[in-house]
């Protein structure tokens, strides 16, 4: 059940809460809540940093464009308080701390309201799941994150840094593309790593097939799982961003969302792949564990068959009969020797013709 655990997060402390309640639902992180805030132009750009709201409400950002980085949705007054600066919906701000969404995106008019998930590599193959929130308006993005350390968006900050690319000519719509396609790209990873830990169970399957393995299937399963429930439905939040169907959306960067679309399907794709050959371990397993069987009862039935003639004549000449025929005879003892490896060695010989052993 751990592999469940780490996904699972619960959901009943809303029961019986009004809509737009605001209480967080996810590990809460022992790290201060970090505000980022990076504002750029073609020209020019500033960047701040803030540990509490009060310091960002009195430092407003003057550029044309601005990108807030909100790491840390446990602290639910900052959250509210954000939302009504900037006249954020309560059912959007109920959504952000609450960290069990599924992928979506839902159009507010004078913004976007979009949730997914970013997922990071752990040891030994596994992955953590963080669930990352956008607001896309005109001129402006937020972003927010449950404030676990580290995330896929530093080449994104080096290149509104340094001026790479068309990050800095473009909107706010180009900026969450380029956010988007980094969580995106790290899915393959996930899956490189994904793919390398089937291709070790299957060898291990079918050299030495042990419960430790049906374990970890089991384990990998439960993963898959959780991945395609994460895939599937950012397939639809990409769709709608490549159709363009939003005014905040320009035409120039619908090319590029079309891009990461592709880039979904290929990730669904090889989900899909790995959760058949995950179903198809477990009959692999059962599989080897007969022929593993089969081997051993061929084993044994070989040498049973070979000593019932032993034994049948050493049986016979067992008996305690009086009156033997063979009993006198000088050399008796290492004839039957002798007539007992030549049924051995005939018997051997015949089970190599068929191919029995």
């Amino acid at each position: 059940m751990r592999a469940v655990s780490r996904f699972a997060k619960k959901r009943s402390v809303k029961s019986g809460l009004p809509p737009g309640t605001l209480v967080h639902i996810g590990d809460k992180s022992d790290r201060t809540v970090q505000i980022a805030v990076i504002g750029y132009a073609p020209e020019e750009i500033e960047e701040h940093h803030f540990e509490q709201i009060d310091q960002y409400l009195e430092n407003p950002c003057n550029s044309p464009l601005v990108w807030v980085n909100v790491e840390g949705v446990h602290d639910v007054e900052l959250i509210r308080a954000l939302g009504e600066k900037h006249t954020f919906h309560p059912l959007v701000l109920e959504d952000i701390v609450n960290t069990v969404q599924r992928p979506k995106i839902e159009d507010y008019g004078d913004y976007l309201f979009i949730v997914l998930k970013m997922l990071r590599p752990t040891e030994g193959g596994g992955f953590s799941s963080e669930q990352i929130s956008f607001i896309l308006g005109a001129d402006y993005l937020f972003t927010f994150q449950e404030g676990i350390k580290g995330d896929a968006f530093e080449p994104v900050r080096d290149r509104i840094r340094s001026s790479k690319g068309k990050i800095r000519g473009m909107g706010v719509d180009y900026l969450a593309y380029a956010l988007i396609d980094a969580i995106v790209d790290g899915y393959f990873s996930i899956l490189e790593g994904f793919g390398e830990r089937i291709v070790n169970i299957e060898e291990e399957l079918t050299l030495n097939p042990d419960q430790q393995a049906i374990h970890r299937i089991n384990g990998m399963k439960k993963e898959i799982i959780y991945l395609r429930k994460t895939v599937w439905p950012l397939r639809e939040a990409i769709s709608f961003l490549e159709r363009g169907d939003s005014d905040l959306l320009q035409d120039a960067t619908r090319i590029y969302f079309r891009d990461v679309y592709d880039h979904t399907v290929q990730v669904i794709d090889t989900v899909e792949t790995y959760r058949d050959l995950l179903s198809g371990m477990l009959d692999l397993y059962l599989s080897s564990i007969s022929n593993r069987t089969n081997e051993i009862m061929k084993f044994l039935t070989v040498i049973g068959t070979i000593f019932i003639p032993l034994t049948f004549l050493v049986g016979v000449y067992g008996m305690n009969f009086k009156y033997f025929p063979e009993l006198e005879w000088k050399n008796g003892y290492f004839i039957l020797w002798g007539v007992m490896i030549a049924v051995v060695v005939m018997m051997v010989a015949y089970f190599r013709k068929k191919r029995w052993l």
